[in-house]
């Protein structure tokens, strides 16, 4: 592997902070809305969609911008950032691989993740892009950045219909990381066991995961672009949103 591709949302980022931003600009405890979260994260749904049981007439993008507007906006910090993120992407490029975040967040989170000067080569958004995942386009757009070819480039994320299944069905490889309501709800489901090529419950696993993936594939002989063939677990790439 050549490059490593990340998630933003609770892959790098913590929640915690988005979702009791929220909980209080609504007026509700923040476990309310944590717990509507949960439910949706449960029943395959956008999580956003917590925000519209409380508010069913609510447009999200609008009260998004009115929030800004009241000076109540988008914040992020170091607090925000799961431990093991700086020590995992430093060894990555110390292993010399290149690093690239790109997530779906908007313009604002992009500027406020690169101001955090993280160890990586590029940090990028949706917003930034103007394309979202899940949609293939974006997906597009990280095999251009990598600077690698999609099966030297790993991306790595906890929601399996957002990260894991479009990524695969670019031709990438996929981790998944069991973090987060979305990474630990559907870790043992079927499809994601199948479709992903390593599943971690760390970052600091990716530098010992890539010296492992080269070791075994120089003591075969193998190419990497060869082993999705028979060594890559690509799975029935379908959404959790569609089918539960």
């Amino acid at each position: 592997m050549e490059t490593i591709v990340l998630d933003i949302g609770e892959t790098l980022v913590r929640d915690d902070r988005h979702w009791a931003s929220w909980a209080d600009w609504l007026g509700v405890p923040p476990h309310t809305l944590g717990a509507l979260v949960g439910a949706a994260v449960a029943q395959g749904r956008e999580a956003t969609d917590a925000l519209r049981i409380l508010r069913p007439d609510m447009d999200v993008e609008e009260a998004y911008r009115a929030r800004a507007a009241a000076g109540r906006g988008e914040h992020l910090d170091e607090s925000d950032l799961y431990q093991d993120v700086r020590p995992a992407l430093a060894e990555l490029r110390a292993a010399g691989i290149r690093v690239v975040v790109a997530g779906n967040g908007t313009v604002r989170a992009g500027e406020l993740l690169r101001a955090l000067d993280l160890p990586a080569d590029l940090v990028v958004t949706s917003g930034e892009w103007g394309v979202r995942k899940p949609e293939p386009e974006f997906f597009a757009r990280v095999t251009e950045v990598a600077g690698a070819a999609p099966e030297a480039t790993l991306y790595v994320g906890d929601h399996p219909a957002d990260d894991l299944f479009p990524a695969a069905a670019a031709g990438l490889r996929t981790a998944h990381l069991r973090r987060g309501p979305y990474g630990h709800w559907w870790a043992e489901h079927p499809d994601v066991v199948e479709t992903a090529d390593f599943r971690i419950d760390a970052l600091t696993e990716l530098v010992g995961l890539v010296a492992s993936a080269s070791s075994a594939s120089a003591a075969s002989g193998v190419a990497p672009e060869a082993e999705g063939e028979t060594g890559v677990r690509r799975g029935v790439l379908r959404s959790v949103r569609q089918v539960y």
